[in-house]
């Protein structure tokens, strides 16, 4: 009888686990972007694991006799924490992201992949492999998440798992888990070149200031969007990236979400969570979980003791990895088609360019002349942004062809063709509001889509066409993500990152009294904007909005920062922004430059710059 008991216990279990793992599959591939109601899908799946869950808890014994191994267990608890990393990456809700922090946090502790704690000599290489996705999986939460210390813990895990896969299984090519140490340790040695300041998220601690919040306040447009979502990509070869996440678009995603884990983090560590739950092991090496991360009692709204409820929602976030055109296009329509009214989209995009005149002979060699094109690119790519309005062709009508002229590279390599994403590609989503960030050294081809607009003038901020460092040679934006997008995300980084100084070149104080000066300069600038009369409603409509309200401020300092650093102020290291921002910000005017000059004075670097007597 105990015998049968035994088999029912095992048969049971091993149908839930397919039939949970069927709707996890139909969950998994499943769109991460988009409103399209999908949490039937999550709550179907999520009620097989609990039910699977609770079924393995109340007759663990009995499926352990069975051959029930531990590295099962962690598999179904693994499955969990990439539900709700998955539901995260759908919605942008914090609260997901915790939930799959604790429960992979709770796998790790409980060590269910370990070969020691399984009773057996060694380990199977399947179990290898899953160990090492597990690894894998929870290094990209630990890392989205800002656990500094856990993603440097996790990486050097996977490096000695995979050492030691090396040696115990000779006969299997762990070649593709070496790439994924390689990736790590690349990515962690950029990300983590200044360790001695804070998160990239917004923190109300340091991004909101007392002296212009009365002015935010007050500050009424005739027309005010929301923020809801975005739409992040970029493709570079051989650029910085762990799993599907390249630096540039990691440091974007940070830069628009709510920095969870401030005051409020601060007495409610995630760290403790599991610790707060003991847990017991009997003789037979089973593990009695008295936590609820990890003890069957899973609940959707555990998280609601470890989030902020006083914090808005984050924007909606679609990122994609090395999209090809086709697929960036109709992720756009999709998003657009389903925004809500009143509301804004961030696009940004990260890519290399191509000008039309470097394909000058390679048109004329097809027999088509394109000496026009060539003198339009000339002329129109570098001008300058003082000029009174958008570039105009043939008695002040732009032509077609001015927006299919240059063009940003998505895919491996090539010229124009279906690799080829145009400024006119993006004319016919501009019947919403779009807020375009182009991070290229073809970004300026993207200013013919001003006054081009089908409906809604879009927000244009584009990147210079070079960076600008103190020693050029000294870096490639391939190891260390763009300037631009740097400065928008991470301002006094940046500004470091060009002059030549590390975080070790000084104490944590000196760079907190350097962000104390871009503090107090960013809530002047907050309310010369909030009181101008001349700020274009394009900004103006976005100015309520903290996320995005950041960015333009960001904008304003990087822009004033490489006037001053580059020679003759050559248009090519220069910033653009469509429309113009008021004269009152703009990058040799008093009020923006005096913070430059004491920010360079702080950091002893004012030799760099060449400043405007004032």
């Amino acid at each position: 009888m105990a015998k049968k008991e035994k088999d029912d216990a095992s048969q049971t279990f091993h149908a839930l686990v397919e039939s949970a793992d069927r709707k996890f599959g139909r969950v998994r591939d499943l769109p991460l972007y988009g409103r399209a109601p999908q949490n039937h899908y999550f709550q179907k799946v999520f009620k097989a694991y609990m039910r699977l869950w609770k079924y393995q808890q109340e007759n663990r014994s009995k499926l352990v006799d069975s051959g029930l191994n531990r590295w099962e267990i962690g598999e179904i608890a693994s499955r969990i924490g990439q539900l709700y990393f998955n539901q995260y990456m759908r919605t942008s809700e914090a609260r997901f992201l915790v939930e799959a922090y604790v429960f992979y946090e709770a796998i790790l502790e409980r060590k269910y992949f370990d070969a020691r704690g399984s009773g057996k000599p060694k380990v199977d290489v399947g179990v290898r492999f899953k160990e090492l996705r597990f690894y894998a999986r929870f290094l990209l939460v630990a890392l989205i998440f800002n656990k500094v210390d856990m993603v440097r813990l996790l990486a050097e895990r996977i490096k000695g798992l995979v050492d030691d896969s090396k040696t115990n299984f000779r006969e299997t090519n762990f070649k593709e888990w070496k790439l994924v140490v390689q990736e790590i340790f690349r990515f962690m040695e950029v990300d983590t070149a200044f360790t001695n300041v804070r998160p990239l998220q917004y923190c109300a601690l340091f991004d909101s200031h007392p002296a212009s919040r009365p002015y935010l306040a007050r500050f009424h447009a005739k027309k005010i969007v929301k923020f809801r979502d975005a739409l992040l990509t970029s493709y570079h070869r051989n650029e910085v990236k762990f799993a599907e996440l390249t630096l540039d678009t990691y440091r974007m995603m940070q830069c628009i979400e709510w920095e969870p884990s401030g005051s409020f983090f601060q007495k409610h560590p995630v760290e403790s969570v599991y610790q707060k739950h003991p847990v017991e092991s009997n003789e037979n090496g089973t593990v009695i979980d008295h936590s609820g991360a990890a003890s069957g009692l899973i609940d959707i709204n555990m998280a609601a003791d470890l989030t902020d409820p006083t914090l808005p929602p984050n924007p909606r976030k679609a990122v994609l990895y090395r999209p090809s055109v086709t697929h960036f296009l109709a992720v756009m329509a999709t998003i657009c088609e389903e925004l809500p009214p009143e509301s804004i989209v961030l696009v940004y995009l990260s890519a290399s360019g191509k000008a039309a005149c470097s394909n000058l002979s390679q048109a004329e060699s097809s027999g088509e002349s394109r000496k026009s094109s060539k003198d339009k690119v000339v002329s129109g790519v570098y001008d300058t942004e003082k000029s009174s309005g958008p570039e105009s062709h043939c008695n002040g009508k732009r032509e077609s062809s001015d927006y299919y002229d240059n063009y940003l590279w998505l895919g491996p390599r090539g010229y124009g063709g279906s690799n080829a994403l145009y400024p006119g590609d993006i004319i016919p989503f501009t019947r919403r509001p779009l807020f375009l960030i182009i991070d290229s050294d073809s970004s300026h081809a993207f200013k013919v889509l001003h006054g081009a607009e089908r409906r809604e003038p879009a927000a244009l901020l584009l990147s210079p066409l070079k960076p600008a460092f103190k020693n050029l040679s000294a870096f490639d934006t391939t190891h260390s993500g763009s300037q631009f997008t740097f400065f928008l995300t991470a301002p006094l980084q940046a500004f470091c990152q060009m002059v030549g100084l590390t975080s070790a070149d000084s104490d944590m104080d000196f760079y907190n009294d350097a962000e104390e000066i871009l503090s107090i300069a960013f809530s002047e600038w907050e309310v010369i904007l909030c009181t101008s009369k001349s700020l274009d409603l394009v900004w103006a409509q976005v100015l309520s909005d903290p996320f995005l309200r950041r960015l333009i401020l960001r904008f304003i300092f990087c822009r004033s920062v490489l006037s001053a650093f580059c020679p003759l102020e050559d248009e090519q290291y220069l910033p653009v922004c469509l429309p113009h921002l008021p004269n009152s910000v703009s990058a040799r005017c008093e009020a923006v430059q005096s913070a430059v000059i004491r920010l360079a004075n702080h950091l002893k670097v004012a030799d760099c710059f060449q400043f405007d007597d004032t």
